[in-house]
């Protein structure tokens, strides 16, 4: 069951339930559906999408454009869950390298803020590589959707931009190495949790193309994760409240090789079993926007 925002010919924002090549409206004059935020409080979920779904109106999913399945939430990030993004991380910095790996190793996880609405791009909508920026990579990952009581009710793709050789220069610039305008995508829906497979079945798939050319390509499994989903939501709701629910970026093991950046115009593909396929181009300007 796959959840998404959407807008069709008139220009008006709808929340669906997708299905096969069809996209089949929530009644809109239901308060429980009236954001998305407000969808994802509700109990029962599965039951209540199936009774305000209105097959009458049903739209094509050519026909329809997916916008980022977020609305009023925040979006935070977790570091240094897979050994390879440990590797990674200590590559950026010689100076630092001690510290990730006592991150990685240590009870409390790496957790930081990393997005508001306005700085997250949809399905085919743009990912941004800082301009001042000579090393930036994307980073794919599955993300968790949890309502205000921190209930994970669904999952959806992540893409954490990372600008590397900011953070690579002192840790502390963590927050403009993550960051910025058009630092994070997500979509292209959310799969409700009862619908996924399990944790050890989740395979996370990355390519990058580059025109026609294919220039990286990788895959990982949800089951090398280091630390557990409860594990990373528990340590989000310390002393922190999310009135409006959070999304969870829960890390990446898919990391480019240190001669890799991306360029203006570059295509990421992030594939994860159970979701579908998230698709953004990379745009880069030369100067501050």
């Amino acid at each position: 069951m796959r959840l998404v925002r959407f807008t069709i010919e008139d220009g008006s924002e709808r929340v669906g339930l997708w299905e096969d090549e069809l996209i089949f409206p929530l009644d809109p004059s239901d308060s429980r559906c009236r954001t998305l935020a407000c969808l994802l409080e509700q109990d029962h979920l599965p039951e209540l999408v199936d009774e305000l779904k209105m097959p009458e109106r049903a739209v094509k999913r050519e026909d329809a454009v997916l916008l980022a399945p977020i609305d009023a939430q925040e979006v935070w990030a977790a570091g240094v869950t897979y050994v390879r993004s440990q590797a990674a991380r200590m590559e950026e910095s010689e100076a630092a390298a001690d510290c990730y790996d006592r991150v990685y190793r240590s009870d409390r996880p790496e957790l930081f803020f990393k997005a508001t609405p306005n700085r997250v791009s949809g399905p085919g909508q743009p990912v941004r590589v800082r301009y001042d920026s000579k090393w930036s990579v994307p980073e794919p990952e599955v993300a968790l959707v949890l309502n205000s009581r921190l209930q994970l009710v669904g999952f959806t793709i992540g893409n954490d931009m990372s600008a590397r050789d900011i953070e690579g220069e002192n840790p502390l610039y963590l927050p403009q190495a993550k960051v910025y305008s058009d630092c994070c995508a997500l979509g292209p829906c959310i799969t409700l949790s009862h619908a996924m497979p399990t944790r050890a079945d989740i395979g996370v798939r990355l390519t990058i193309h580059r025109g026609s050319d294919l220039v990286y390509e990788g895959a990982t499994s949800v089951a090398r994760m280091a630390r557990s989903f409860d594990e990373l939501v528990g340590w989000l709701g310390r002393e922190n409240s999310f009135p409006q629910g959070v999304f969870l970026l829960t890390g990446t093991g898919i990391v480019p090789p240190s001669d890799f950046s991306l360029r203006d115009g570059d295509e990421i593909s992030i594939e994860v079993d159970g979701i579908g396929t998230l698709t953004n181009p990379v745009v880069q300007s030369d100067r501050p926007r």
